[in-house]
């Protein structure tokens, strides 16, 4: 039975000889390079580097390699991450009752375009509550919060994500702020969705505030969460052009479509392995 591919991640300090050191390992390995994506930050003095590659008859086994890139991590100063493609990442998917970004990640899980496990759907609300039909037999978990039981709901979600060995957090338009503690307890694996426009609008009715003030673009930002409220790593961004005649109510249909495909492209990125954080920033090896 052939080898599912396997993907390596890497980030170090910049100097000769990385992606000689990198292909000269996987050769002697007994792989093929399949895919290999690099970047050179200048301003920064680091090197970034995504490689695709299968294991052919013969090769070494996917510990050994493990030990191997081990071995050259530490001669590079690297931080990596390897993995076999037929291990899938396990998600949760968090949710208030606005659905549509939810039953749009659902529907592309089922159709094989999101690689991932989904260990549960968590949503403040009941289940009744959330328009979706979508949910099906996956786990479904109500936890209601307010001011006085922020810290119970969130500690009893962070042991969920633990018990279910969850990898990523996907927060489909959960309308809830995580707080500083459970936002560092997640960094790196946890993806938010909201809306962005130019100027920015907070609070109550954004796409309203934004027709009233006569925007020309809205748009949608899917970034990881920090505790600097909407600040993370932003990993997908997109626009869309409107009128003086798209009311509010087009406003919310348009947001609805952008946040949708915004959150969905930012979450099959972090699966397949092509976001590497750069410090408030992050590098993304699109295909």
């Amino acid at each position: 039975m052939p080898h599912t591919p396997m993907i390596l991640a890497l980030s170090c300090p910049d100097r000769p000889g990385i992606v000689a050191a990198v292909s000269t390992l996987l050769a002697e390995a007994g792989c093929n390079i399949r895919d290999a994506q690099q970047f050179d930050d200048l301003e920064t003095g680091r090197f970034f580097m995504r490689v695709v590659f299968d294991r052919l008859e013969g090769a070494r086994s996917a510990a050994e390699i493990r030990v191997s890139i081990d071995d050259l991590a530490k001669r590079f100063s690297m931080k990596v991450s390897l993995r076999d493609t037929s291990a899938r990442k396990r998600v949760m998917l968090l949710v208030s009752k606005f659905d549509h970004c939810l039953a749009d990640l659902l529907y592309r899980w089922r159709i094989g375009e999101l690689p991932m496990e989904i260990t549960g759907i968590v949503s403040n609300h009941a289940r009744e509550h959330i328009a979706s039909s979508d949910i099906g037999d996956l786990p479904f978990h109500h936890m209601p919060i307010n001011k006085q039981t922020k810290m119970e709901q969130e500690a009893e979600l962070w042991q969920l994500v633990q018990q279910t060995e969850t990898d990523l957090v996907v927060l489909a338009r959960y309308m809830q702020i995580l707080s500083d503690g459970l936002s560092a307890k997640l960094a790196g694996r946890c993806i938010n969705i909201h809306h962005s426009f130019l100027p920015g609008f907070k609070g109550a009715k954004p796409y309203h505030q934004a027709h009233e003030r006569g925007v020309k673009l809205i748009g949608a930002t899917a970034h990881y969460v920090t505790p600097d409220l909407d600040e993370g790593p932003i990993i997908e961004q997109d626009v869309e052009r409107i009128s003086h005649r798209d009311t509010p109510e087009d406003l919310v249909r348009k947001g609805r479509d952008i946040e949708r495909r915004v959150l969905a492209r930012a979450v099959r990125y972090h699966l397949e392995d092509r976001v590497i954080p750069n410090g408030r920033k992050t590098v993304v090896f699109t295909d």
